[in-house]
Order: structure tokens, then sequence, then C-alpha cells
């Protein structure tokens, strides 16, 4: 049965960011071949969503208030689900689970991401809208996407 947390940075256990920076590594990393800086300085201001599944993570999400990441808008990031559960839908429910907590926490405030534009279907099903801005983000094209609500 899957578990759902949302934890500050100070929140997080020891372990618990251990593997977080561990599954993102893997995913975006390992699984993408994307050198990246993951350590941006933006895990302390953040909200993070947790998916875990007998006390494991297997899902992940940054969440921020309007202006800590994008001005003027709420914004997640680092959208992740393990290789092995993808084909059941969690991602889905993690994006809807940002989704949620934005409205109850910052609401009316349009959320923005940068998704990688092989995923703009993806975010499209879920209510995200492509305002027509591809870029190279750490040499993956990227689409910005927002909700409105």
């Amino acid at each position: 049965m899957l578990s759902w947390e949302i934890k500050n940075f100070e929140e997080l256990s020891l372990s618990e960011l251990y593997e977080v920076m561990r599954i993102r590594a893997e995913i975006f990393v390992k699984e993408q071949n994307c050198a990246y800086n993951d350590l941006d300085n933006k895990d302390n201001i953040a909200k993070h969503l947790l998916a875990k599944e007998k006390n494991k993570i297997i899902a992940y999400a940054r969440i921020f208030k309007e202006g800590d990441f994008y001005e003027g808008k709420t914004a997640i990031g680092r959208i992740l689900v393990s290789e092995k559960k993808r084909k059941e839908k969690i991602g889905h429910k993690l994006v809807q689970k940002c989704i949620d907590y934005c409205k109850q926490n910052y609401p009316n405030k349009e959320i923005k991401i940068s998704a990688q534009s092989q995923l703009r279907e993806f975010y499209k099903k879920i209510g995200f809208v492509y305002k027509g801005e591809t870029y190279l983000e750490d040499g993956i094209p990227h689409s910005s996407m927002y909700f409105i609500y």
C-alpha cells in the first residue's frame, strides 16, 4: 500500500534525504544520462512530497511557493517515479497531489513546471498547458508548462 507524506527539508530524516538523493541520481543522472548539478540550494526551501511503499520511496516531487523558484508562480519539480513503478499510474497521482497541495496552500496561483518535452502529453492529460517555450535544460529538451486554477 502506498503512503504519502509532505515534509519540509528539516523534517526529512537522514535516511529519507539519502534515499531522495539516491533516487534522483538513479533516474536523472544514470537512467537519463544527464550530468547536472542536483544540489541547487532549493531543497531547503521546498516542500518534499514522498510516496512510499513498504517504507521505501518510490515517487517524489518538490513543491515551491510563489517566487521561490519562478517569479510570480508556484512550481513543481524533480518529479519522478522509480522505473519499476511507472506502469502503475503513480505519476498521475503524484502530480495531482502536488496540484492539490498548491491549490490548498497557495490558492489562485499559477503552477509552472519545466517538463521534459517527451512528457508533454503526460502533463497535458493532467491539465497542464504548453505555452510555446521549448529549451535545452541540462542537454535535454524541456517545455514550460502551466496549470491554471
